[in-house]
């Protein structure tokens, strides 16, 4: 049998499922079903040279140095990219085999100049374990370093052309920013159209540099780190998406990060998991309580000056601040009733965090006035979830897009808020999935889409009621579903026969006809799954928006099986964790009412208290409460409402008012300017807690180092609180606190301390020890009264505030790739602020021509409530009448102009809809210069939304 077909029916071997057994080095071994050569040998203990091959990449085969002796064949094999056969015989390390190995090692070492970019050069390390010794052949011409880029080293003198950077840039990631261009001794690693590192279109995920062997590829200030002498295994303390990594640390000090194969990220990162994470040691932290001095102001239009903080503050000791904290508030519980304090708790915190956070309120203030940043991102979309399926948790995981055969991405930008679960979307697109994409901006994704959708700012009903009216016209409803598992489907017919595409089209902007197509698309599908973002829940009609979405997968049965379902993709790293810990007003941790007589019972066993029965208020209620004078006291732990919510202006002038505001952060916050009392805390890198990702998967946070100064750790400041409010807490350590949550919370019950520190993380609901949790629920039943789910019709509702003469055009917020919500921490590492250190407006070319305007000229953005000044940049993707502005910048904090109109059920603020005009012209506030935009000796350790 000559070589070709032995290769061919390895192939066939490997691709069939069948398990083959053939000898290794004279042993007998066995191979699973697509495992190489390579494979098999590293799990059975063989060292082979390999470069180009990477775990997680698409082989490549190109460099060679993996090259084994198979018996019978008159050439040598790539080891990489061969399947073994029943029967086949191989050396690894035969006198032809190694030579092979040995000569392509002294090869590619002529391509190595003398200067080494990386303390980790695989190339070095196999020439070495190969005693190659010192290069034969003399070394190409040098090639000059790009050093463009604020957080990548380019030193082509190290490039070996294995491709691994070029596979993860471009399969992986699916950024196509990287190539190989030119050919023979021409060939060259280039990005774009050989532009700079700097000037392309690069994202900074660092995946290439995470996949470079030879350091061609280089973290930019790597050069100058020390050796780490401990790596610690963490979680990303951003998006909701999760992500695994792994600190490197020397001297109580994050060097670099690295993604680690987590269920969610499986090694991937984006900029700011990989690069954000010097936050925690900028020398703004907080690392002394403050009081503020007698006689200090406090003004709802401060301007914070750093020069000045320590005339509105001083130092004090931990007894000082709790004492006077724990009285103050003590003393207007008892002055004015229980409902006149209030507390926000935070998305950024860890589980444990947020569920004693929620227990103190409860219990030490003695109501529900408690919330958290999940009333700003996905409020809307858990009360309709929770009325129609009897659940807020997404119902299949984000790789689930890897099983479907249609995926709906509405209202939501993940390459920018959920970068690393874009890269699966973009490689389920790749293997064949259909994307649909719907928004009013056309984002990255878009470019992926099988049909993009770019419909009129706030007309998502007028859209998804037309799908809804084709699906039911055309006989493409699930009658089987429908009929065994719903309740309400006639009312929900009734209603869309009212709404034909033909009537719609002028609505939203979107013809009859592709609205058919992807109506018939999606529901004829044998898998079909929705994501969405804040654009379809930022909205007075957010809740309406979320009941079309859910009733879309309820008529057509695309959800309960792999590949299917609902996912609003959370915002922050613990929104879900937070929600589920029960922080928030009208829900006990797992979502049982606080009106519920059963459910205020059990608690009220639980933790030894009678328990307020009525509702809390929520974050923009509460604001609303000070002006009337109903709430005099708050305490905050990691919230930055004074920037995240909606008429800023009107929420700094609430929390003035205050008799006694208590901060609880890692920087001096714009809300903590405002304070009475300041507890310096711990950063993520600096505390041990659990988190749960947008997947319902809780995951282990590990600490990496200590809290710098006086700063304590969450956990400690908020017992140290419940302390000073009368309460007798004893939690020896963060295991003993989560061992009381999952008590209460029956939907994490089998999930135990012991299996978190083993295995890192569990997708719940896991209910009984040893379980292995439940990735995709709602298999069979609905967890409602009846078991069943239910469909809510929904009418045109039009937003709060529409443009008129005065105010033309629709400003819509968000967030931005490089920076995170409030931007206290992101505007603090060094990289994400190098690449993105100024605030700036997205504005349609057209648009800014129209007032005089060019690309990084000043413009004025006013509405009813206020206005900001900043930078404007050129967006063909932000439609014409509308611009789009970050939230994350202090000097220009754009929620100054948002609505604060609620949507009824949710009580979410319209975010994504208010209006203004622009005009050119106007002066940007020019901050201090700290490596961060804010300016103040300290801001908020974890954003909202």
């Amino acid at each position: 049998m000559n070589a070709l077909t032995r290769a061919e029916r390895a192939q066939v071997d490997a691709s069939s499922g069948t398990t083959v057994t053939f000898r290794l080095n004279g042993r007998d071994v066995c191979a699973g079903p697509g495992e190489s050569l390579l494979k098999v040998a590293q799990r059975e203990g063989f060292d082979i040279p390999h470069l180009c091959y990477k775990d997680g990449l698409d082989t490549a085969g190109n460099c060679r140095a993996c090259m084994v002796e198979i018996k019978g064949e008159r050439v040598l094999a790539p080891s990489c990219c061969r399947y073994p056969a029943q029967g086949m015989e191989v050396l690894t390390a035969s006198e032809r085999a190694l030579h092979s190995q040995r000569m392509v090692l002294a090869l590619l070492q002529s391509d190595m100049r003398e200067a080494h970019y990386t303390r980790n050069n695989a190339l070095d390390h196999w020439s070495a374990r190969l005693d190659v010794g010192k290069p034969r052949f003399a070394p190409r011409a040098a090639v000059p370093a790009d050093l463009s880029h604020p957080a990548i080293a380019v030193n082509l003198d190290a490039c070996i052309q294995c491709t691994r950077c070029v596979r993860a840039c471009r399969e992986e990631q699916v950024n196509d920013v990287i190539g190989l261009a030119f050919r023979g001794d021409q060939a060259a690693i280039v990005f774009d159209m050989g532009d700079p590192m700097g000037a392309s279109t690069c994202v900074a995920c660092g995946e290439c540099v995470q996949a470079c062997p030879t350091g061609a590829l280089m973290p930019a200030r790597d050069a100058a780190l020390p050796v780490p002498d401990r790596q610690v295994e963490s979680v990303c303390p951003y998006c909701g998406v999760g992500c695994q990594l792994t600190y490197n640390v020397k001297d109580n000090r994050i060097l670099f990060v690295e993604g680690r194969p987590g269920p969610a990220n499986q090694m991937r990162l984006c900029v700011k998991g990989r690069y954000g994470f010097d936050y925690a040691q900028h020398p703004h932290r907080l690392t002394v309580p403050l009081v503020r001095r007698e006689g200090a102001p406090k003004r709802g239009d401060f301007v914070m000056d750093p020069a000045r903080v320590m005339d509105v503050f001083r130092e004090a000791s931990w007894d000082e601040a709790l004492a006077l904290a724990g009285t103050s508030l003590m003393a207007i519980r008892d002055t004015y009733g229980k409902r006149a304090l209030a507390g926000f708790g935070s998305a950024k915190g860890s589980n444990e965090e947020a569920y004693l956070f929620q227990k103190l309120v409860r219990t030490g203030f003695g109501s529900n006035n408690v919330d958290h940043c999940t009333r700003l991102c996905h409020a809307s979309s858990v009360a309709a979830l929770l009325e129609g399926i009897g659940s807020g948790a997404v119902s299949n995981p984000v790789m689930d897009v890897a099983r479907a055969q249609v995926v709906i991405v509405i209202g939501a930008n993940p390459t920018v808020n959920h970068p690393v679960a874009a890269t699966w979307i973009k490689n389920a697109v790749k293997n064949g999935t259909r994307l649909i994409v719907a928004d009013p901006r056309r984002g990255d994704l878009a470019r992926f889409a099988h049909r993009f959708l770019q419909f009129e700012p706030d007309t998502d009903v007028a859209l998804l009621n037309a799908m809804m009216h084709v699906i039911v016209a055309e006989g493409l409803v699930d009658q089987d579903f429908i009929a065994s598992r719903t309740i309400g489907y006639e009312e929900l017919q009734r209603n869309v026969a009212a709404y034909s595409p033909e009537l719609m089209a002028p609505v939203c902007g979107i013809d009859a006809d592709t609205i058919r197509y992807v109506a018939r698309l999606y529901a004829s599908s044998k898998a079909s799954m929705i994501l969405w973002g804040m654009g379809i829940s930022q909205h007075i009609h957010g809740t309406d928006n979320a009941r079309c979405l859910i009733a879309l997968a309820l008529m057509t049965g695309q959800i309960g099986r792999p590949g299917t379902g609902l996912h609003p993709l959370r915002g922050q790293n613990n929104v879900q964790g937070a929600s589920d810990a029960g922080l928030i007003p009208m829900m006990y941790p797992d979502y049982h009412r606080v009106d519920d007589p059963e459910a205020v019972a059990r608690f009220e066993s639980l933790w030894g208290m009678t328990l307020d029965r009525q509702p809390g208020l929520t974050v923009v209620e509460v604001m609303r409460a000070i002006e009337r004078g109903e709430v005099r006291g708050m305490y905050i732990m990691g919230e930055n409402p004074a920037m995240s919510d909606p008429d800023a202006q009107h929420a700094r002038e609430a929390l003035a008012a205050l008799d006694h505001l208590v901060v609880q952060d890692i920087f001096l916050t714009e809300t903590a300017y405002l304070a009475d009392v300041v507890l310096p805390a711990s950063a993520f890198p600096e505390k041990t807690g659990t988190f749960t990702n947008t997947d319902r998967t809780v995951q282990l946070g590990r600490q990496a180092i200590d809290p710098p100064g006086q700063a304590r750790q969450d956990l400690w400041i908020i017992q140290q609180m419940a302390a000073r409010l009368g309460l007798d807490w004893s939690y020896a350590s963060v295991a003993d606190v989560f061992d009381e949550m999952r008590h209460a919370m029956p939907s994490i019950g089998g999930i135990t301390w012991e299996r978190l520190q083993r295995e890192g993380a569990v997708t719940y609901p896991c209910r009984a020890e040893g379980d292995p949790g439940e990735p995709v629920i709602f298999t069979d039943a609905f967890p409602t009264a009846s078991g069943r789910a239910r469909f809510v019709p929904a009418d045109i509702i039009p937003a709060a505030e529409r443009p008129d003469q005065e105010y033309p055009v629709v400003l819509i917020t968000g967030r931005q790739l490089e920076h995170w919500h409030t931007g206290s921490m992101t505007r603090r590492a060094g990289v994400l602020d190098a690449i993105e250190p100024e605030p700036v407006a997205l504005v349609h070319p057209l648009d800014l021509a129209a007032i005089g305007g060019q690309p990084g000229d000043v413009v004025t953005l006013a509405s009813r409530r206020g206005q900001v000044s900043l930078f404007a940049r050129v967006d063909d993707g932000t439609p014409r009448g509308a611009v789009f502005v970050p939230f994350c910048y202090y000097e220009a904090a754009i929620n100054k102009l948002t609505n604060a109109a609620l949507d009824p059920f949710g009580k979410i603020p319209e975010f994504k809809y208010c209006a203004i005009r622009i005009t050119l012209g106007g002066e940007v506030p020019r901050q201090s210069s700290f490596g961060g935009g804010q300016i103040l000796a300290a801001g908020s350790k974890q954003g909202d939304g």
